[in-house]
């Protein structure tokens, strides 16, 4: 693997755990359509950086989860629970980022939290045991 794909693939990982950062900030504050937002970021960022781990992307969102799916779900190298809450979490950020009158009550979605932890724990997980530890 080139050494620019491994910066980059560790560059993705970094976003993701930031965007859980960001995520935990913006829930104590009670940005539920924003922490939303961070979540999904986080697991794309993390499903970017699996991605690369085979030589793939794609510029559209779609496009990463349907590679996604196709690569890393059905094969089941990634548990189908974990590929249906990155489904969820997309649809949920378009709806919160793009649909007028919606509004996440933080009440409500902190358990995804924990959930996209784990998710991006998982795949992060993932990467490592391809490439050693060599991986951050």
């Amino acid at each position: 693997m080139k050494e620019e794909t491994r910066t980059l693939i560790t560059y993705r990982l970094e976003r993701a755990r930031e965007s859980l950062e960001e995520a935990n900030i913006l829930l104590e504050r009670g940005y539920g359509n924003t922490f939303v937002n961070r979540l999904y970021y986080a697991c794309f960022y993390a499903v970017s950086a699996l991605l690369l781990t085979k030589g793939l992307s794609s510029a559209k969102h779609s496009g990463i989860r349907s590679l996604f799916h196709q690569n890393f779900v059905k094969s089941g190298l990634v548990k189908t629970e974990l590929g249906q809450f990155y489904d969820m979490l997309f649809d949920n950020r378009q709806k919160g980022d793009y649909a007028d009158l919606v509004r996440f009550d933080p009440n409500e979605i902190c358990d995804w939290y924990e959930e996209a932890q784990e998710f991006v724990e998982t795949l992060g997980g993932i990467v490592k045991k391809e490439f050693g530890q060599g991986m951050k």
